[in-house]
């Protein structure tokens, strides 16, 4: 008895700890799959809910049959063994047919739907994602090749061809609304279709664990109309002005050049004074391309972490540049040990980078 009791509560407690595993996704969860948003997402849908019915129909009648059968043929005094159907070539061949019958009928769409998924079209436009620890990078080569950082912008109801790889471990670009995931890869190239039916903000996630800030992995992807992409593009191709001497821009541009550029790179316009003679063009450590940080589609940086919910932009960048490890732990980016009013500098010509 007292085992019996034992093993009740042990399973009721196992069955608490799965249960408590499973959350009620709000129906407009920024990373929920059930609101797709373009045609691939779409289709991945599609073969979900057509899969996800056949086993609901499955379940229902084997489980149906077990019961069924535990009622009618349970073991009841002077009650005869039931016929044994063991050796009946009928029946059990149409249990072997039946099961391969469902399963191609689920792997046909499932495999067909694979290779589209991974085949762009030949007019898709190509953006380059790469992923670092713990940030994505995008690279728009047909549009200049100038290169920015945690949000994508692409047009509106056209194909893109995400070309993947990664700088340093593996990577995982998930953006449920506009597709599945795909792996980002050291070393190779991976492909992920995306495209938006309309305009509008795409959340999305790094689906691989990556170290320490993997969970502060973030990915937006801004959808607007084609001839607002056009300014937006010919905008990012425009290189960052140089400060002029004595302006409010121009401290926080000094501490910039003097702490910063082993990191991070920005496409200055050519000047002839020298004053950019000390900036590297290709940075010892690759952090994010800071020429354009403060346009109006980048709205969030430390790999779309910042600014948390309620927070100003302001204050989560002081947080940020005052201590990058204490907001991302494992962070590259380090305690520099600047002083308030060398952030508040850096801060105020960060934000004319637009």
């Amino acid at each position: 008895m007292r085992r019996s009791r034992l093993s009740t509560v042990g399973g009721i407690g196992l069955l608490a700890l799965v249960l408590s595993g499973c959350q009620l996704v709000e129906i407009d969860s920024a990373l929920t799959t059930f609101e797709p948003a373009g045609p691939f997402a779409q289709r991945i849908d599609d073969l979900f809910w057509m899969v996800f019915w056949i086993a609901t129909v499955i379940f229902v009648l084997v489980q149906g049959a077990l019961v069924v059968t535990m009622i009618l043929f349970r073991d009841r005094p002077n009650r005869k063994e039931p016929k044994q159907i063991h050796g009946n070539a009928k029946l059990e061949v149409v249990w072997t047919v039946i099961p391969a019958v469902i399963l191609a009928t689920v792997a046909v769409p499932t495999v067909s739907a694979v290779f589209d998924l991974t085949e762009c079209s030949d007019d898709a436009m190509v953006v380059e994602v790469i992923g670092h620890q713990w940030w994505f990078e995008y690279r728009y080569p047909e549009q200049g090749g100038f290169t920015t950082a945690n949000t994508m912008v692409i047009p509106t109801g056209e194909e893109v061809c995400a070309t993947m790889t990664s700088e340093d471990v593996l990577h995982n670009f998930w953006v449920p609304a506009l597709n599945g995931k795909r792996y980002l890869i050291p070393g190779q190239t991976t492909v992920l279709r995306l495209q938006a039916d309309s305009d509008g903000e795409y959340w999305g996630h790094c689906a691989e664990f990556c170290g320490l800030s993997h969970s502060l992995m973030r990915a937006r992807v801004h959808s607007v109309p084609r001839p607002e992409f056009d300014a937006w593009a010919a905008r990012q191709t425009e290189p960052a002005p140089v400060p002029e001497e004595g302006s409010p821009e121009r401290e926080g541009y000094e501490v910039f050049a003097q702490y910063c550029t082993q990191c991070h790179a920005v496409d200055f316009a050519d000047n002839d004074s020298g004053v950019n003679d000390n900036i590297l063009e290709e940075p010892v450590f690759n952090g994010p391309n800071l020429t354009h940080f403060a346009d109006e589609y980048r709205t969030t940086f430390a790999g779309s972490a910042l600014p948390e919910e309620g927070e100003s932009f302001d204050d989560a960048l002081k947080r940020w540049i005052a201590n990058p490890p204490n907001v991302k732990p494992g962070s590259f980016m380090p305690d520099l040990g600047l002083t308030e009013a060398e952030i508040d500098a850096v801060i105020t010509w960060l934000k004319s980078n637009k």
